[in-house]
């Protein structure tokens, strides 16, 4: 109790400090708010996608259980982009360091599809970017050359991206070529199998096109009926559109 009467008793009011020390109070005051003022108001930034861990050292970090590591490492990459208070366009982003996330979270988990599904619909979807889409496309052909007949349904969507988007059809046919030769067994459906014969009529490749058609079915692997009527028209219509272009000249 004397400690707080003591206290108060050494306290001044206001009105009894020296007029120069409360000038000198406000002048500070003016000082903080101006400064507070002119400051420009605080921008996140963005942090730049670093390098993955080398795949060895992943695997010791998994202890054993690499799945659950690659999981987590896809759902990392996926969500980079947004950041606390910033979010970044995938063109802003080096696809370089973005391909050995996706490769690492690959080598993890080989048989999983998510990263190439990620590469397919997401990276290699980036508008006004065309660089950057054929960058991707191309670690998606990389990657489906290790195992075509499991990675084959990101490679034949980036082969119709290159069709309407890239307008690139000699690489779309590069993509459907690999396809074809390289995916073995019935799991793969026919317009999978089919789509390298009408890029060669989309070039104007059609006597191409007419022969590879012709040959399918010849060959007596089309069994199912509403296929075989819907080729046996598209190679009626390629040949009368042949005969009419050969007349009209």
């Amino acid at each position: 109790m004397k400690r707080f009467r003591l206290r108060r008793w050494n306290e001044r009011r206001l009105s009894e400090m020296p007029v120069w020390v409360l000038l000198l109070f406000v002048a500070a005051m003016g000082l903080q708010v101006g400064i507070a003022t002119l400051r420009p108001p605080p921008r996140a930034a963005a942090v730049d996608l670093p390098m993955p861990p080398s795949v060895p050292t992943l695997r010791v970090l998994a202890l054993g259980d690499p799945i659950p590591l690659g999981q987590a490492l896809a759902l990392y990459l996926q969500a980079f982009d947004n950041q606390p208070g910033v979010s970044i366009p995938f063109a802003a982003l080096d696809y370089t360091r973005v391909q050995a996330w996706l490769g690492s979270v690959l080598e993890l988990d080989p048989v999983g599809q998510y990263p190439l599904l990620m590469a397919s619909h997401l990276y290699a979807q980036v508008l006004q970017r065309p660089d950057k889409q054929r960058e991707m496309s191309e670690f998606i052909y990389r990657e489906f050359l290790k195992d075509p007949n499991r990675r084959w349904p990101s490679l034949a969507h980036v082969a119709i991206m290159a069709k309407h988007r890239l307008h690139d059809l000699p690489l779309a046919l590069r993509y459907a070529d690999a396809i074809r030769d390289r995916v073995q067994g019935a799991g793969v459906p026919s317009w999978a199998r089919q789509m390298h014969i009408f890029l060669h009529e989309d070039m104007g490749e059609v006597e191409t096109a007419k022969v590879l058609l012709g040959g399918l079915l010849a060959s007596g692997t089309v069994t199912d009926p509403h296929e075989l009527r819907f080729l046996t028209q598209r190679l009626h219509e390629m040949e009368t559109a042949e005969k009419s272009s050969q007349s009209s000249k």
